[in-house]
């Protein structure tokens, strides 16, 4: 795990335990994520985070509205995946960010339990996995 990883780690823990961000951990995130935080920050104003959970297993996914005028919903897993064109283009081909916005976003928003919930079937949830 890279050092910024392991800082921004720390920084989401501090928030988790809190349920609060204070303008300091912005003011980390922000050294370490830069405009994508920024995005990710609109993102969650706009409530565009919804964790997707399946029933029984508990097992979930986020599900995160982009900004583009489409307003395209792409599912994530904030620390490893993302279904953007950001992700596999500036984070996993050209290693240019550690994380897309839509990775920040879902992170933020579980960190902060500022995300819509919604539960499906385990089903339903292996159907919309099957599709990434």
């Amino acid at each position: 795990m890279s050092v910024t990883l392991l800082v921004a780690e720390a920084v989401w823990s501090n928030i988790e335990s809190t349920g609060s961000v204070t303008e300091e951990q912005l003011s980390s995130l922000h050294l370490l994520f830069g405009k994508n935080l920024e995005k990710a920050t609109r993102i969650i104003d706009k409530r565009g985070v919804k964790k997707i959970s399946g029933l029984p297993s508990g097992r979930s996914i986020f599900q995160v509205v982009g900004e583009s005028q489409k307003r395209e919903e792409y599912l994530c897993f904030p620390g490893d995946y993302c279904g953007c064109y950001s992700f596999f283009y500036d984070v996993v081909s050209r290693g240019e960010h550690q994380c897309c916005k839509h990775q920040l976003a879902a992170r933020l928003a579980s960190s902060l339990g500022t995300y819509s919930g919604i539960e499906v079937s385990d089903d339903h949830l292996a159907l919309m996995l099957s599709k990434i």
